[in-house]
This record gives structure tokens, C-alpha cells and sequence, in this order.
């Protein structure tokens, strides 16, 4: 994304590099709104690399959570990790130093990462709730229908398509192809933007689109389905039912559960991420105007979605606590910690 530069300049003017022609210039920040910027910021970076590990290693470790559902909840938080470890450190310190210190080659790099990983998080979250509205319109039939190699796919369907999708995009060229004369205007020593025409940001624009209208769709369906069971469910416990039908509704319960978990996470990646993409359509066709600390601001708000869905999942699922309880205590190392029984009130390790 391409996010003008002109700023007013102060009366000494510091560059990003002072011995080389052509630096960008560097906009100072006191020692104290430096010291905050770095520790909010920073947060991000170990909220979204070490939550995300925990759910990786929660779901990968405990055989009970080895479900087709919960290994592409482990994919999202391993696209979110790299957010967390490939993308976020490296914008914390252009963020607040005005600054790109890390080269010409990884400044392209870096933005095939924070495209891949965007991306890459929206297939993942609507193939989740492609599995939510099945678990939950069908629960007996579900488990034959949503399977692990179906699951593989959709998992290997979310990376290779975001990541060929970026990479070509921006290793080609076509991204900037009309706008040569402000790039080139705008480049300097020392910056990393990324410019992306008109054509291109309306086709980034349907690839978030279409899966978030695919995923509103499913989850309004999900709820008024919902719905019915739950007062189904009220009327037959006025009745005899039989082994069978109790057995139904408590699975459609579960399922309804983690349906209103995972939507709350597609509402927090929506919120997170539908400013920033709004207004890098507008920047496109208002010939890249925003003022740099805009863009800035927009970008981090984005990029917190990934410290967010641990969060998320630690507050509804019981399970993730005491999992991370486990990892946290070291309890994972001993033998058969893997067969321990995550969705007993009662944990006990296995000697």
C-alpha cells in the first residue's frame, strides 16, 4: 500500500539515512510517545506470537482436540503467528522510527507476507464457517461429510492461493503498472511502500469480499437455525425423549458453541480489517492521499487481530485454559499428557 510521504518538514530536517543521497525524511518522536508507541506495539508482537503458539501446540499436542475442525483453527494461528513474527516487528520499527532499515529486498518480502497472511486468515475463517454451518445443520452426518482430508484441502487451498496470489502480484509488477510516475516521485532511501492500482485493489477488494459475504451469510443462517434447535430443544425436555434425540441435542448444543465463538472471531477479523480495506480503495482512486499516520494507524489496528483470537478463545473455551495451564506448567512433557482429558472439570496428568 502506497501511503504518501509529504509531510511538513521541521526546521532541521532529519533524514533516514544522513550520508545518502535521496533518504526519505524521518519524523521524530520524543523519547516518551517513542518509549509508548514500542510498548504497545511490542504487546501485539508477544500477544500474537506466543497466543498463537499455545493454540498451535494446544491442538497439536492433545489428541482429544485432533479434529478436522480444530487443525484449521491451528492453521489460522499458525498464519496469525507469522503476522506476529514475520510482519509486526518489522512495521513496529517503520511505524515509529519513520523509518525502513531492513532493505530493499525484505521491504517486498514483507509486504508478500502481510498480504499472504491477511488473506490466508480470511479463507481459513471461511472454510471454518463452511465446517460451523454443517456441524450445525447436520450434527450426526457432520463428521462424515467435514473429514480430515477435507480439511487438508480447504487448509492447503487458504495458503497456496494467498501466497501465489501475493507473490505474483507484487514479484511481477502489474500491482504498480500506470503509476510509475508517482512511485518514482515518491521513492526513497530508506521507505517501503508498496503502490497498488486501481485494477489490482478492487481484485484485492472481491478476494476479501466474497469469502466475508459467504461468512455473514453462513453465520445469519447458523443462528436462526439455532434458534429453531434451541426451542426444540425446550419442548422435547417438557417430554419423554428418547436416547437418541438427547444424544442430538447435546451435540447441537457443542456445536452451537463453538459456532458462537468462531463467529465472534470472523467479527473481530472483520472489524479489525474492513477500515483498512475501505481505505485503500479510496487512497487508490483519490491518487494515494492519506497522510502517513492514517495508514499507520489502520495497518495496527489490522495486525492486532492476530494477538485477538487467543484471547477469544481463552475466554470461551474451557478447554484452552487448562490446555495452556498445562503447556505453562510443563505438564505437556510427561508421559501420556496427550491422552488427558481436556473437557473434564477435573485435569489430571497421566503417570
Amino acid at each position: 500500500m502506497l501511503s504518501s510521504s509529504h509531510q511538513s518538514q521541521p526546521a532541521a530536517v532529519q533524514l533516514c539515512y544522513e550520508n545518502i543521497n535521496g533518504s526519505c525524511i524521518k519524523t521524530s518522536y520524543s523519547p516518551g510517545p517513542r518509549v509508548i508507541l514500542y510498548l504497545a506495539f511490542g504487546c501485539g508482537v508477544v500477544l500474537a506470537v506466543l497466543g498463537n503458539l499455545l493454540v498451535m501446540i494446544s491442538i497439536l499436542h492433545f489428541r482429544q482436540l485432533h479434529s478436522p475442525a480444530n487443525f484449521l483453527i491451528a492453521s489460522l494461528a499458525c498464519a496469525d503467528f507469522l503476522v506476529g513474527a514475520a510482519v509486526m516487528p518489522f512495521s513496529m520499527v517503520r511505524s515509529v522510527e519513520s523509518c525502513w532499515y531492513f532493505g530493499e529486498s525484505y521491504c517486498k518480502f514483507h509486504s508478500c507476507f502481510d498480504f499472504s497472511f491477511c488473506y490466508s486468515s480470511i479463507f481459513h475463517l471461511c472454510f471454518i464457517s463452511i465446517d460451523r454451518y454443517i456441524a450445525v445443520t447436520d450434527p450426526l452426518v457432520y463428521p462424515t461429510k467435514f473429514t480430515l482430508s477435507v480439511s487438508g484441502i480447504c487448509i492447503a487451498f487458504s495458503w497456496l492461493l494467498a501466497t501465489v496470489f501475493s507473490f505474483s502480484l507484487l514479484y511481477t509488477g502489474v500491482n504498480d503498472d500506470g503509476l510509475e510516475e508517482l512511485v518514482s516521485a515518491l521513492t526513497c532511501v530508506g521507505g517501503c511502500q508498496i503502490a497498488v492500482n486501481q485494477t489490482w485493489v478492487l481484485i484485492d477488494f472481491l478476494l476479501f469480499f466474497i469469502p466475508t459475504l459467504v461468512m455473514v451469510t453462513l453465520y445469519c443462517k447458523i443462528f436462526l437455525v439455532a434458534k429453531q434447535q434451541a426451542r426444540k430443544i425446550e419442548s422435547m425436555n417438557s417430554k419423554t425423549e428418547s436416547s437418541s434425540e438427547s444424544y442430538k441435542a447435546r451435540v447441537s448444543k457443542r456445536e452451537r458453541k463453538a459456532a458462537k465463538t468462531l463467529g465472534i472471531a470472523v467479527i473481530a477479523f472483520l472489524i479489525s480489517w474492513f477500515p483498512y480495506i475501505i481505505e485503500s480503495i479510496i487512497d487508490a482512486f483519490l491518487g494515494f492521499i492519506t497522510p502517513t499516520y492514517i495508514y499507520e494507524i489502520l495497518a495496527w489496528f489490522a495486525y492486532y487481530n492476530s494477538a485477538m483470537n487467543p484471547l477469544i478463545y481463552a475466554f470461551f473455551y474451557p478447554w484452552f485454559r487448562r490446555a495452556i495451564k498445562l503447556i505453562v506448567t510443563g505438564k505437556i512433557f510427561r508421559g501420556h499428557s496427550s491422552t488427558i482429558d481436556l473437557f473434564s472439570e477435573q485435569v489430571k496428568v497421566l503417570d
